[in-house]
């Protein structure tokens, strides 16, 4: 299992909406409205990427799914607000806390 993040930018409400559900659906975890996080397996990182793949206008939106190792994630920096605990599950709050 890998640490990984999806940010998105898509215009359309209804194809947003379908992205965020593919992420939900694969136990990813939203930290802020266009961003998820959480771990998968290779297996799982491949078919949500084609399942966005799919779902997106490839000539005007974008998806980025980005692998991070542990030794990475410890280094990343939060300023300002962090995630917004409901939102969030504990295993993820403890690997930033």
């Amino acid at each position: 299992m890998t640490m990984v993040w999806v940010i998105y930018d898509i215009a359309n409400d209804k194809v947003r909406n379908k992205v965020a559900r593919a992420c939900l659906n694969k136990g990813l975890y939203r930290v802020q409205k266009s961003a998820f996080l959480g771990t998968l397996n290779a297996n799982n990182r491949d078919a949500l990427s084609l399942e966005c793949e799919a779902l997106i206008d490839l000539n005007a939106d974008s998806v980025y799914i980005f692998p991070m190792d542990t030794a990475s994630f410890k280094q990343v920096k939060l300023l300002g607000q962090a995630f917004d605990k409901k939102l969030v599950s504990d295993e993820v709050l403890t690997k930033f806390f």
